[in-house]
């Protein structure tokens, strides 16, 4: 082994790159409070399985009646239900859809 010394001089710390680390930690801590959900667990889903139900059971018993009452006054039998009752169906999946595209911490 020899005494000499290397060509190069090791490259000191530079307070510049401390700088660039610290502001990267403190971005990534921002981003994971902002991408973290606000409601977890089972009781979020619970929620939106009840509003996924009630959304589907109100469309399809509400455009029901409001075909039966149409039919029944207008005296168009089969036709005023199932017009409406289509109608309630679409407007369900709807709703459904909507509901399942929002974000998380959009939620009413």
């Amino acid at each position: 082994m020899s005494d000499e010394k290397p060509a190069r001089e090791p490259i000191a710390e530079d307070a510049r790159i401390d700088a660039l680390e610290e502001r990267l930690k403190a971005a990534r801590e921002r981003e994971e409070q902002r991408n973290r959900p606000q409601v977890s667990g089972a009781d979020a889903n619970y929620r939106s399985g009840n509003r996924v139900l009630a959304d589907l059971l109100g469309g399809i018993l509400g455009g029901a009646v409001i075909g039966w009452s149409i039919d029944y006054f207008a005296g168009t039998s089969p036709w005023g239900l199932l017009v409406m009752l289509f109608f309630g169906i679409v407007v369900a999946f709807r709703n459904i859809i909507r509901a399942a595209n929002t974000r998380p911490d959009d939620s009413e």
